[in-house]
């Protein structure tokens, strides 16, 4: 198996119902930060750790919400290129110049049955290479996005590589955290993965929705036992874990930017605001 990671899964099949009721016209993956949707800071950290093409998962609801938004946005639009240039309009062309160029495919989940589901989704796209899965509700901010990290450290180990952002003990109820024993520096073996502990977490480590996952994960995801009839990726490496196979995590660096919610959202915007004004 190639150490090279050159495929992204971007899943984004939810409803958004915690966006709600802006969600019925506006999808949330395209709601702001700053002056880009949530959608391209996914993309472009997909594309900065070395992926060369991204994998959508959509549901069918959202399958013409896709095509009428996420692909036109990311399609090249040379007449109005033309028009911007003619009439001089140098920054709108600046703006519009800045959507990455990207090679993309999609598929379906026909059924809403989980974030590992959505993954699995995806086996046939990816084959037998590694490949990055970003979840559009997590972006980083800093010198180096949280993938290129996860990346990096990937191709060194060959192992599943989790995200790990260390955060306050009384926020950890929120997350999935990780149990996890110090390897060298920044990586650590992941020992067990337990969801939003109310007490004792097992470490200050909190998931962030990145993941280096190996085409193992599809023979786990497929035997996972679904919980409230959905798939969940976690479950299947825990089962990974249990069965001795090396997984493993990075204590990321930079910021966490959360986009999970109405309240998250804002204050994720807010902060990239204030960034961009430090910088005039």
């Amino acid at each position: 198996m190639t150490s090279e990671v050159k495929k992204a899964i971007i899943p984004i099949a939810g409803l958004g119902t915690r966006f709600l009721p802006l969600s019925k016209v506006i999808p949330k993956e395209f709601f702001p930060l700053g002056t880009k949707p949530v959608v391209q800071y996914v993309v472009e950290e997909a594309l900065r750790a070395g992926a060369k093409e991204i994998i959508f998962v959509v549901s069918p609801k959202k399958k013409d919400i896709f095509e009428k938004y996420i692909l036109k946005y990311f399609q090249h639009e040379q007449e109005l290129q033309d028009i911007l240039k003619r009439r001089r309009k140098k920054e709108a062309l600046e703006a519009l110049n800045c959507i990455p160029k990207i090679k993309y495919s999609y598929i379906i989940q026909t059924e809403p049955r989980g974030d590992g589901d959505a993954i699995l989704r995806a086996e046939k796209l990816v084959g037998k290479e590694p490949f990055l899965v970003l979840f559009g509700d997590d972006v980083s901010f800093g010198k180096e996005g949280m993938p290129s990290q996860l990346v990096m450290a990937f191709k060194k180990t060959a192992k599943p590589m989790l995200c790990l952002y260390k955060m306050p003990e009384e926020k950890l109820s929120a997350y999935g955290v990780a149990k996890v024993k110090r390897v060298k520096g920044r990586l650590y073996q992941i020992k067990d993965l337990v969801e939003k502990p109310k007490e004792n977490p097992p470490s200050h480590f909190a998931l962030v929705g990145n993941y280096v996952l190996t085409p193992e994960i599809f023979s786990y995801l497929k035997k996972t036992k679904p919980k409230n009839e959905e798939i969940i990726l976690a479950n299947a490496l825990k089962e990974m874990i249990e069965d001795g196979k090396g997984v493993m995590g990075l204590w990321v660096k930079g910021k966490w930017l959360e986009c999970g919610d109405k309240e998250k959202w804002v204050k994720s915007f807010i902060f990239i605001d204030r960034e961009k004004n430090k910088k005039k």
